[in-house]
């Protein structure tokens, strides 16, 4: 293949037109571990509440690279020097972030493998595509480690004010639907600087890191926090559990054969040798689709309800709330659904449990937000700020929910 033809254009519909700005870069896209991504759902199950919400880790991908170059350049007009090498290194770095993540992104993580999370297989991939384009992602590998010199060049790709949130909050904005989300990445990218080796945004870049951090929020309660996305994910989560379990019995369930490894065998981080990660690499959304088309017809009680209940959007019942739901309430409902049933307490349990989900716009311990005031000293984002509610912002907030069939309401 020739030279000019690996520099090529997308048309993204958040940036307008996305170039691939070195052959290196069109090699690893092309790599069928990255096409893998155009399966994978950015907002998982999502699209059951935002028909739009189609979109693809793919998509984000290449979006995280585009900005990554506005910021790159941003960043060398106003005197960072950073070198091609190192420009390369944060193309890539953020290009394969996300590289690891399995169906449905992150219902994933505890179901089809042993708490191993999304980052760990990313660098698992990376690590292999090393071996693959002789040592060419060793640098590029060390920054997303943390284990660069340059500490800047780790924020870029993960802080609070990363290019993924920036990507994934317009992006996910956009297909969704929800307007509050949409943020100005253009102006946060002008905004930038580095000061001592640490990423800064110019002071008067600060109401734009205001309406990002609030969009963050509103993100997450409208979106990706959203009761029936919850409700959904931890109902696929209790699908896959059931599957593994009856598989582990001995009972061969209808699926494609890459689930089929997973479901019979106990898969944690040290199991991931070359042949598991290939494995690994065979499966997406269509995978998990498929099966639970096939076990709907199952004759388990537990699998073929669950799967119908995701397959036809029939979800369980959920309930939110600011007070902790008890041990009681939950024993109470199953109780309820032992004798509407007939089934076990242990096979009620998958379609009663309770749980809570935590929104933290903000976190000021971790690595805050830092402004760069006029007189060139630096103050965190919320003290620099005149809005009380960043503040309230940096204050985690906790619901509590519970969920269970929709038969025992319509009986209660």
């Amino acid at each position: 293949m020739s030279y000019t033809n690996k520099l090529k254009i997308f048309n993204d519909p958040i940036y307008g037109f996305i170039t691939i700005p070195d052959t290196l870069l069109y090699d690893l896209i092309q790599h069928p571990y990255f096409q893998r991504l155009r399966r994978i759902s950015q907002m998982g199950l999502s699209y059951l509440v935002y028909p739009g919400a189609h979109h693809t880790r793919f998509h984000h991908a290449l979006g995280c690279m585009h900005i990554m170059q506005k910021a790159v350049e941003v960043l060398r007009y106003k005197g960072v020097i950073i070198s091609n090498e190192e420009e390369k290194a944060l193309y890539i770095a953020i290009l394969l972030h996300d590289i690891g993540h399995g169906p449905f992104s992150h219902a994933m993580e505890h179901s089809i493998v042993e708490n191993v999370n999304h980052e760990a297989i990313s660098l698992l991939f990376m690590n292999r595509l090393n071996e693959e384009f002789d040592g060419q992602l060793t640098l590029a590998i060390r920054v997303f480690k943390g284990e660069y010199h340059r500490k800047f060049m780790l924020q870029l790709i993960s802080s609070q004010l990363d290019m993924d949130r920036m990507d994934y909050l317009r992006r996910d904005s956009f297909y969704s639907g929800v307007a509050e989300g949409n943020i100005n990445s253009d102006r946060l990218i002008q905004m930038m600087n580095v000061v001592d080796d640490v990423l800064v945004i110019e002071e008067k870049g600060i109401y734009s890191v205001e309406k990002f951090l609030m969009a963050r929020r509103l993100m997450y309660w409208q979106a990706y926090l959203h009761k029936t996305s919850l409700v959904a994910e931890n109902m696929l989560v209790r699908v896959l559990k059931r599957a593994k379990e009856l598989s582990q019995k001995g009972i061969v369930l209808p699926c494609s054969e890459p689930l089929l490894y997973f479901m019979q065998h106990k898969v944690e981080l040290n199991d991931f040798d070359d042949a598991v990660l290939e494995r690994f690499s065979q499966l997406d959304d269509t995978d998990i689709i498929a099966a639970l088309k096939a076990w709907q017809n199952h004759n388990d009680f537990i699998l073929s309800n669950l799967s119908k209940m995701i397959v036809n959007r029939d979800l369980l019942k959920i309930k939110l709330s600011s007070e902790k739901y008890t041990p009681e309430d939950v024993e109470d409902l199953k109780s309820k659904l032992t004798n509407f049933y007939r089934i076990s307490q242990q096979e009620a349990s998958y379609f009663i449990f309770k749980g809570k989900i935590k929104n933290q716009a903000y976190n000021k311990d971790v690595e805050p937000i830092k402004i760069l005031k006029k007189d060139r000293t630096i103050e965190d984002v919320v003290e620099a700020s005149d809005q009380l509610n960043l503040k309230a912002l940096s204050k985690p907030v906790t619901k509590y929910f519970i969920c269970f069939p929709k038969v025992l309401a319509e009986n209660s």
